[in-house]
């Protein structure tokens, strides 16, 4: 039996490997001043870069990197299709300023595909205990939403319900590592709760979301490879120095990611303020990696783009997604703890660990059937440090920190979206937010009263 995607799938993280692949490197000499330098080509620089383009003024993004996506990546070289090896998915179509922008490239724009399935063993639930799994992630998901109307901010984990039976560990990888990169007694709720829906029809790129991001900064003056060391920065300018030379600036947008920050990759003079090097800290970068499998012949006797999880009984567990597109390319997910202590032992390790998986649930042939494979490890990814933010028990403020100036630098990233934290679209409209931030100091724009905050939907429990 098959579920819909809003009851089942918790969105795929915003993750990937390291090495140098996808969009090609291209980008223009390094110039010596602009009114705003951006640092990093990631989802949220791009945006940053193509607003401040949009006022008509000078930027430069400075990207560590030999390309630009950031932590959408996408792999058009390893398999006969394009591998995502970071973010999958983009969220919200109604309200997206990304989705509506992504229609207009050329590129292949369209919905995820449905077909998720749960695996007991080696057959599939049947309608019975695929009821009972959906009716276990109600009962979690509102006892979650419970405890962040509490007093005290706790763990994710401490507010689950005791009698979840034989699909606790199931509850627990989909809502918390599959769905954060984190284990959920490492996870707020109120950051969980106020996380906006993530399953509200989902859009995928079928060229791959790196691709996307490549072409939306295809006009945006970008100097690749080029680290930025470090700035030096005061109320009214700042100085960035790499490489290939200082750029003098008006005002910053700094988009690299919290463990970057919090890290000390990037030096300051003065040194950042205690405040968001603590913020940083508090919303650590989950763990989220992809082992992509060739399978040719189809020896898993799955569909197109089939999504699979299995009833476990431990973090020792994985996501599936079967097929990709109709090719012979299969992706095992893995993440939280269990994916973060197994990406330490290497791509053999991880490779090794999918094979053994996929064979538990599907038999023997799968093992057999590998012709090509390739894992990512993005907690050892210099310039990422690991997939996306959550907040820790007590840290949801951070997020609001973070958007705080500093003189004339402000901060994006998927980790200053106090709603849709760990996705794309969050890390899109941080880098236009700040990006009109930086404007407002340098006197480009004017400052207009803001708006009333949007309320986000509600996050919908219920079963259709």
């Amino acid at each position: 039996m098959t579920m819909t995607r809003r009851n089942f799938l918790s969105a795929s993280a915003a993750v990937a490997a390291a090495p140098v692949l996808g969009a090609g490197a291209w980008g223009a000499p390094l110039p010596r001043e602009a009114d705003i330098v951006v640092i990093g080509a990631g989802v949220a620089g791009i945006a940053a870069a193509r607003r401040i383009q949009a006022a008509n003024r000078r930027v430069v993004v400075i990207e560590a990197t030999g390309q630009v996506g950031g932590r959408c990546l996408t792999d058009t070289t390893t398999f006969d299709m394009p591998f995502d090896r970071g973010a999958r998915w983009l969220h919200n179509p109604d309200t997206s300023a990304m989705i509506k922008l992504a229609r207009g490239t050329g590129l292949d724009i369209s919905p995820a595909p449905p077909g998720q399935k749960i695996r007991i063993g080696r057959r599939n639930a049947r309608a019975g205990e695929i009821e009972e799994f959906l009716a276990a992630l109600v009962r979690a998901n509102r006892a979650i939403d419970d405890a962040s109307r509490g007093k005290a901010d706790v763990s994710c984990g401490s507010a689950l319900p005791k009698n979840l039976g034989d699909w606790a560990a199931t509850t627990e990888f989909m809502l918390g590592a599959n769905a954060v990169g984190k284990d959920l007694n490492d996870i707020s709720v109120i950051d969980k709760a106020r996380g906006q829906d993530r399953n509200n029809a989902p859009i995928a790129c079928r060229q791959g979301l790196g691709t996307l991001i490549a072409k939306l900064g295809e006009q945006v003056p970008l100097a690749l490879s080029t680290p930025a060391s470090r700035m030096a920065w005061s109320g009214r300018d700042v100085t960035v120095e790499t490489p290939a030379g200082r750029v003098a600036a008006r005002a910053a947008v700094i988009t690299v990611s919290s463990n970057v920050l919090a890290a000390g990759n990037i030096k300051f003079t003065p040194d950042l303020p205690k405040r968001q090097l603590d913020a940083a800290a508090k919303l650590s970068l989950g763990s989220y990696d992809r082992i992509g499998l060739q399978l040719p012949g189809n020896p898993l006797g799955l569909a197109r783009d089939d999504i699979i999880v299995e009833q476990s009984n431990s973090t020792r567990t994985a996501l599936l997604f079967a097929n990709i597109g109709s090719s012979s390319l299969c992706s095992i997910d893995i993440a939280g703890s269990f994916g973060r202590d197994l990406s330490t032992q290497g791509e053999p390790a991880m490779v090794a660990f999918a094979v053994e998986w996929l064979s538990k649930l599907f038999g023997s042939e799968a093992a057999a059937a590998v012709k090509k494979s390739s894992a990512t490890r993005w907690n050892a990814a210099p310039f990422a440090l690991g997939a996306m933010s959550s907040a820790a028990p007590g840290a949801q403020p951070s997020r609001k920190i973070l958007t705080e100036p500093v003189g004339c630098m402000f901060l994006a990233g998927e980790a200053t979206h106090e709603t849709l934290w760990g996705t794309v679209d969050g890390a899109w409209e941080s880098g236009e937010r700040a990006a009109e931030a930086a404007l407002r100091k340098i006197g480009a724009l004017r400052d207009e009263p803001a708006a009333p905050a949007r309320e986000p939907k509600p996050r919908r429990r219920t079963r259709s």
